[in-house]
């Protein structure tokens, strides 16, 4: 009896092993009101929604759990179950023998809007959409699933991809916005589609190699890996050449144009000379940070 009890509590706390490991925080200081509790639970709701649903079939050990946060900003109350806000959702993945942890997706959704009764179940499906509220959170658990599988294996996370555009597929009909092409070259419709697309298929190659043969081999072998995160560099100036307006490429700098800047900061001169031209070109909007790295130099 005894045995069959250690192994149903065994087998209970396999099937229960959770992927990420996510703050969530909401902040209504916009929102006028003097009922503020209705936003404590909406928090709490969330927090158990993103934490306690198991995205995958993969088990991973509580210590690998991928690190995230989502910050909600409520910006309006509509009615009494109806908001308007927006959503920052930022994930980060540690790096091999350190204790630094490389930004893998910061992205600011503007245009989240979503029901919402106090104490409600969250619920959510692969097949059908429930909800603006959990088909939106849904949506960025597998991106960032799909960001951290592919760093860490070549094409690991497409299949995640693959679960964020059906999710985007099934909210075509939804009234909230954010989903459909026509509404904006950068939302989610584009997110999952950039990430799916064969023109910048190599994109997977590219977050796999920067991180696991780059990154992760940064603190023993820096001249290696600044070698490999350059390639990968050079590879995203391909995509950009032949698709300067492509999102995706946005959605990498936005997560690692500061972390770039501080990696080539240790470079040869020569090394660093190239790398700016190069980072200049595929990402104007940081090019004053990128031509500082010359003066975050130590002097090599």
């Amino acid at each position: 009896m005894k045995h069959i009890l250690l192994l149903l509590l065994l087998t209970s706390l396999n099937s229960s092993s959770q992927e990420i490991l996510c703050n969530v925080q909401v902040n209504s200081s916009q929102v006028q009101t003097s009922d503020r509790k209705i936003f404590q639970t909406l928090q709490t709701s969330i927090y158990e929604f993103l934490n306690n649903t198991q995205w995958t079939n993969t088990h991973i050990q509580n210590e690998e759990r991928i690190e995230c946060t989502f910050l909600i900003s409520i910006t309006e109350r509509v009615s009494n179950d109806e908001f308007k806000a927006t959503l920052q959702v930022q994930s980060t993945r540690p790096i091999y023998g350190t204790s630094y942890k490389s930004t893998m997706f910061n992205y600011n959704d503007k245009n989240f809007r979503f029901k919402y009764l106090e104490y409600q179940s969250l619920e959510f499906s692969e097949t059908t959409h429930l909800s603006n509220l959990t088909s939106v959170l849904a949506f960025y658990v597998n991106v960032i699933l799909g960001l951290d599988f592919s760093s860490f294996s070549d094409q690991g996370g497409y299949e995640y991809f693959v679960k964020a555009q059906n999710i985007v597929n099934n909210c075509q009909n939804a009234a909230e916005i954010g989903w459909k092409a026509f509404e904006s070259d950068k939302n989610r419709y584009w997110i999952a589609h950039d990430f799916l697309e064969s023109r910048y298929g190599s994109m997977h190659d590219i977050l796999y190699r920067y991180h696991r043969l780059g990154m992760d081999k940064l603190a023993e072998e820096p001249e290696d890996a600044r070698f490999e995160i350059t390639e990968s560099l050079e590879e995203i100036r391909k995509i950009y050449r032949e698709n300067p307006s492509a999102f995706i490429i946005k959605l990498f700098f936005d997560s690692k144009a500061e972390e770039i800047s501080k990696i080539y900061s240790e470079a040869y001169p020569n090394e660093q000379a190239r790398i700016i031209k190069t980072l200049i070109e595929v990402d104007p909007s940081n090019s004053s940070l990128y031509q500082s790295i010359t003066n975050n130099s130590e002097g090599r």
